[in-house]
């Protein structure tokens, strides 16, 4: 594994690059996007530290007992380091990051071929069709504007306006002035007319008589192309231009001045201050201002659309940041066009071959083209938006990152039954689609069935992992080598529905399908069971608040109101500044994102259409199977059994007098002959997944499954089984909860 994984463009074939080898644990972090200018040999927005272990191990330090240790270094006093740290961030760098760095000359060098070799295209595609025809049409009329303009020259034209009024006001000194002043003037322009007309008109016969014939064609070309250029219409030029022109001008203080006035955001007796110049950044500019006394960072966002409007440019192009050093400090980003009208580009996962759902991974950029990293790691995530905004596909994209992983477990549900998640039976443990019984399967039964077993396992999991011992879990929490423990059966999880409205509102067990998602959107995230829901009716009804308010994270797409988006994004996030109605059709796949980390921004998700999102499913099924880690319904064993309070009365029915221990695969046998239309299709699986498919279907109940020695052929042989005391039990205890109901 290389020090620094990075991801290829999506654009290069695979295995072309060894990175594209590289597994994507991102052991790197975010450094944030400084307001002052970047010093030398400071992180630029966007670029990656690697992390440095925590851990007080010295052999993981690199020291053995008996090797030397270097001399204690001189501790300056906080204060002083402060000082000296900010003293450092204060010194510009001498040569731009394009020039320093390897990958972004890299990345300059591949944009100025990409953009001059087009440019040259397009010009050399219209040369003979659309650009010698124009030459050849607009010439005559270049000829003539030509002429015209030398004969007003040679005449002195430009002066007769002030003959016509000295006749006019009857001055006759006047007029004889500027008489005499241009027969001065036509005698001298004339002898200069006659002049080169003779030696144009000999130097023509000459390049005629004796020049080479491509000479005289170049000679042709060039004076028919000045004559086209000289006749061409001012709104119709000779030449197209191969790129889109966007607006941009110079920013300058007058006009954030007159910005602020506009605003409301100054006082008769003071003004703003600049702290610092106003400079370019990115694409766009970048201005630090200090608002009068009393004026706060929230009146300043509170008159963001009249700040634009001041500096004459779509809201969508001001952007504003805090500065946490003084309230009535803002900073301001002005992007020379709409950022979030910019498409984010492919999903980097295309060039992954794995990635680590422990750590972040990259789910699109800011409206700086900055990095954005996801993790799902201890939350839950509500995604909402208004349809065809790109919705499924942003929260697609964090599923097909965790389908990367082949320790994740997935749990995919849609609503609506698109084919967008429809791939996701490559790798899902369990997969439903749509609320319509189809062919004898009913997804909703299937949806419960998969809730009902996956509280079971949240449960399981938080005895268990108070169970072990300290040298595997120290704080009794999940860790990567557990959840990579194949015996211990604890993997991250990945639960995601989408359009969940449609389960919630049900008419049969929407009540219950709400019931087990509120506990495990509340509960699960901490054993590393983590759930991610999507909806386009984020309303009481539809989605009830006690659902929304256990989503510890929130992305917001265009909404239709600002009251919309308060309830996806959490009661209050309009007063911060947060509302997605601001923004606007073209603006697919972009949001806004709280509750992930410290910071509140703007996402502009990655992209992975439904043939990338097939190439990334097939290598991560792929991947599955390589590792052992493909199970449920994407490896084909039984679906998650419908589990009902019946199971236990026909696991008790079954199990003969006097029998206090039975296996699990002979219980599932005699439900067999006892139901064959509700377990038949267990019978039919192997022994081992015969086994599992009780396991889980007695799990919800309180009934564990474990080894029972039987001796077979004068051996003894171990396999899994139920006791008949926790059968009873079982039972007991469902009783008593149904008498007390």
């Amino acid at each position: 594994m290389t020090e620094n994984p990075t991801f290829p463009p999506p654009d290069e074939p695979e295995g072309t690059d060894e990175q594209t080898a590289d597994v994507l644990p991102f052991p790197l972090k975010k450094t944030p996007a400084p307001a002052a200018p970047l010093a030398e040999g400071e992180a630029k927005p966007g670029e990656w530290e690697a992390e440095l272990p925590d851990t007080d191990d010295p052999e993981a330090d690199g020291l053995t007992e008996g090797a030397p240790v270097d001399p204690p270094r001189e501790v300056y006093p906080p204060s002083v380091a402060e000082w000296m740290e900010a003293k450092d961030k204060a010194r510009m760098p001498v040569l731009p990051d394009w020039v320093k760095l390897p990958d972004q000359r890299k990345a300059v060098r591949k944009w100025a071929v990409r953009h001059y070799s087009a440019v040259v295209g397009y010009h050399a595609v219209r040369l003979p069709c659309i650009y010698t025809p124009k030459v050849l049409f607009y010439s005559p009329r270049g000829a003539w504007r030509w002429s015209a303009a030398i004969g007003r020259w040679v005449f002195d034209a430009e002066g007769k306006s002030l003959r016509l009024a000295s006749v006019a006001n009857e001055d006759a000194a006047e007029y004889l002035k500027l008489s005499r002043q241009r027969n001065d003037r036509v005698r001298l322009r004339g002898i200069v007319a006659a002049i080169a007309s003779v030696v144009g008109l000999a130097a023509a016969l000459t390049l005629y008589v004796m020049a080479p014939s491509w000479l005289l064609l170049l000679a042709m070309a060039a004076l028919t192309t000045t004559l086209g250029a000289v006749g061409a219409p001012a709104d119709r030029p000779l030449i197209d231009m191969a790129k889109v022109t966007f607006r941009k001008r110079r920013l300058s203080s007058d006009i954030v001045i007159r910005a602020h006035e506009a605003a409301g955001l100054t006082t008769k007796d003071q003004s703003i201050a600049f702290p610092r110049p106003i400079g370019r950044d990115g694409d766009g500019w970048r201005v630090v201002v200090d608002l009068p006394y009393g004026k706060s960072f929230k009146d300043a966002l509170n008159a963001q659309t009249r700040l634009a409007s001041g500096m004459d440019i779509a809201a969508t192009q001001l952007f504003l940041d805090k500065d946490e050093t003084s309230e009535r400090r803002v900073s301001y980003w002005i992007a020379d066009r709409d950022p979030l009208a910019v498409p984010s580009g492919k999903s980097p996962l295309l060039g992954a071959t794995r990635v680590d759902f422990w750590k972040p991974f990259p789910w699109g950029v800011d409206e700086r083209g900055n990095p954005v990293m996801a993790t799902m790691l201890w939350l839950s995530l509500l995604v909402g938006a208004v349809p065809r905004q790109g919705k499924t596909f942003s929260a697609r994209t964090i599923a097909l990152a965790a389908a990367l992983d082949p320790y994740v477990r997935l749990y995919v549900f849609d609503g609506k039954a698109s084919p967008d998640w429809r791939k996701f039976a490559l790798v899902a443990h369990r997969i439903g689609f749509g609320i319509v019984p189809k062919n004898g399967f009913d997804p909703v039964v299937h949806l419960l069935t998969s809730l009902r077993e996956l509280k079971a396992d949240v449960e399981d999991r938080y005895h268990r992992l108070s169970e072990l011992p300290l040298h595997i879990c120290p704080e009794g929490k999940l860790t990567p080598e557990i959840s990579r423990d194949k015996k211990l059966n604890m993997p991250l999880t990945l639960f995601v529905v989408d359009e969940v409205q449609e389960y919630l509102t049900h008419p049969e067990h929407g009540k219950e399908i709400l019931s087990l998602m509120v506990y495990l959107a509340r509960v699960a995230p901490a054993v590393g069971v983590s759930v991610m829901t999507s909806t386009q009716k984020p309303d009481d009804k539809a989605c009830p608040s006690e659902l929304r308010d256990q989503h510890q994270a929130r992305f917001a797409l265009r909404v239709g109101s600002w009251q919309v988006s308060d309830v996806i994004l959490g009661a209050g996030s309009y007063s911060e500044g947060l509302d997605a109605s601001k923004l606007l059709k073209s603006h697919k796949g972009v949001g806004l994102l709280k509750g992930m980390s410290d910071d509140s921004g703007i996402v502009r998700t990655y992209l992975a259409d439904g043939r990338d999102a097939e190439r990334i499913l097939t290598r991560a099924a792929a991947l599955r199977e390589a590792e052992g880690t493909l199970t449920g319904d994407a490896a084909g064993e039984a679906p998650a059994p419908e589990v009902s309070a019946t199971i236990l009365d026909d696991v008790a029915s079954v199990l003969g007098k006097g029998e206090a221990k039975v296996w699990s695969e002979t219980i599932v046998d005699r439900l067999a002959d006892l139901r064959p239309d509700v377990y038949g299709p267990w019978a039919e699986l192997d022994a081992k997944p015969k086994a599992e498919a009780l396991t889980a279907a007695l799990k919800p109940f309180g009934v564990a499954t474990e080894q029972i020695g039987r001796r077979v052929d004068g051996k003894t042989v171990n396999k899994r089984g139920i006791k008949r005391e926790d059968l009873a039990a079982a039972i007991t205890q469902r009783n008593e909860k149904r008498d007390a109901g």
